[in-house]
């Protein structure tokens, strides 16, 4: 009866925030440790721009990671409940090996969730703990709605694109997770990535 309904919600679009209770957002911006904020980040109207080279520094001088530019959300930092991460991202043609949105605090990695541009251009769900899995093709250039559910209690993560359930998944890490959102370089990466993001919203 869950695969049904989960999955029933395919053909259909719904509002992911439905029963959900609207929560502040307030975050910092991590980007290259050597540069100004606006040297990788600007808002205009609304729209949050992030970019990165590949060349760039990490976020701080003593990390072993890849490039970022990301709004990383200060709340919530949660071990429990029903938490949605809620926004519309556009991205350019020719970023690829980016990730654009993430949940922090997987179970084997440091990530419990990844949603990224492969190398390919497609946007798929990316993670250790887990395979990767096409959420979408065709994605450049155009605004597109994401709503991500994180169910920490059942250990549920949902994807959904402009109201459609693309994916779901038991994630069993439990440790501290927070949402981020931005670029942030990953294998078979491009030379520049950039993201832009507007309608930022968190649900409890």
């Amino acid at each position: 009866l869950l695969l049904s309904l989960e999955f029933s919600t395919l053909a259909f679009g719904i509002d992911p925030t439905s029963g959900f209770v609207e929560q502040p957002v307030s975050y910092v911006i991590q980007k290259p440790y050597d540069l100004k904020v606006s040297d990788r980040y600007s808002v205009s109207n609304g729209v949050h721009k992030l970019w990165v080279y590949t060349s760039d520094k990490t976020h701080s001088p003593d990390s072993h990671t890849m490039p970022r530019t990301e709004l990383r959300f200060l709340r919530p930092e949660y071990l429990e409940g029903i938490w949605q991460f809620e926004g519309d991202f556009y991205v350019p043609s020719g970023t690829k090996g980016a990730c654009v949105m993430q949940v922090f605090g997987g179970k084997s990695a440091a990530t419990a969730l990844q949603v990224r541009l492969d190398g390919h251009g497609d946007l798929v769900r990316s993670g250790a703990d887990l395979p990767h899995s096409t959420l979408a093709t065709d994605v450049y250039n155009r605004w597109i709605h994401l709503n991500v559910i994180h169910d920490a209690d059942n250990m549920m993560l949902r994807i959904y694109l402009d109201g459609k359930l693309k994916h779901w998944e038991v994630n069993e890490s439990r440790k501290t997770h927070y949402f981020k959102c931005g670029v942030y370089a990953q294998s078979n990466a491009s030379e520049y990535m950039e993201s832009r993001w507007k309608n930022i919203k968190i649900w409890k």
